[in-house]
């Protein structure tokens, strides 16, 4: 029996090459544009569910197509950080961030056909405290140009970030436990043997 198609609903190449440490290719990429503006006084939470849905609503499939999206949030206390629009509020996010810890959210939304299923996961990072010659050499970097919360745990920002707990590939964008759990109900067969 052939397996559904699996599009991945986002331009995201970090997600595309999480989703090949499991094995699994797929069969299309349809980024969808929403409107990503969080609404007035929303919780990081509920913004990155919000919109991680929204995407999986707008992405165009047939019936027993598999769509996986997902949406990622850099959150200081209720303040969402999300991709900086230049270099200035690149820095502003490092200084807000430096010597703190903050969340890192990772919402799923995986959609086949009238069904859906959403997972989210949480993790905690703490930043060291950054020197104006840091910030500089990360700003000059580049590595911060679209990602949430200005920065790239797996890029050269790594040297910043001394302690985590929760989910690395949640925090790069796609936490892999939980996609492939989400993606195996779906009716993907991450795992040989299983259908």
């Amino acid at each position: 029996m052939p397996h559904p198609r699996l599009i991945l609903g986002s331009g995201s190449p970090r997600r595309l090459e999480l989703l090949a440490q499991l094995g699994i290719i797929p069969d299309d990429v349809r980024p969808p544009d929403i409107d990503e503006t969080p609404l007035p006084r929303e919780i990081p939470r509920t913004y990155c569910e919000r919109i991680a849905a929204g995407k999986a609503a707008a992405v165009t499939a047939e019936a027993d197509d598999i769509v996986l999206c997902a949406d990622t949030t850099v959150a200081l206390g209720r303040r969402i950080l999300g991709k900086p629009e230049d270099a200035a509020e690149a820095e502003q996010f490092l200084r807000l961030l430096s010597g703190r810890r903050h969340r890192v959210i990772t919402a799923l939304a995986v959609r086949r056909g009238a069904q859906s299923w959403q997972r989210t996961v949480e993790s905690a990072v703490r930043m060291k405290v950054l020197s104006d010659a840091e910030i500089a050499w990360y700003i000059a970097s580049d590595d911060w140009r679209g990602k949430a919360g200005g920065y790239a745990i797996q890029g050269p920002a790594s040297a910043f970030i001394p302690w985590i707990s929760g989910s690395f590939t949640g925090i790069v964008g796609l936490p892999l436990a939980e996609t492939a759990g989400v993606l195996n109900a779906a009716g993907l067969p991450v795992w040989k043997g299983t259908a």
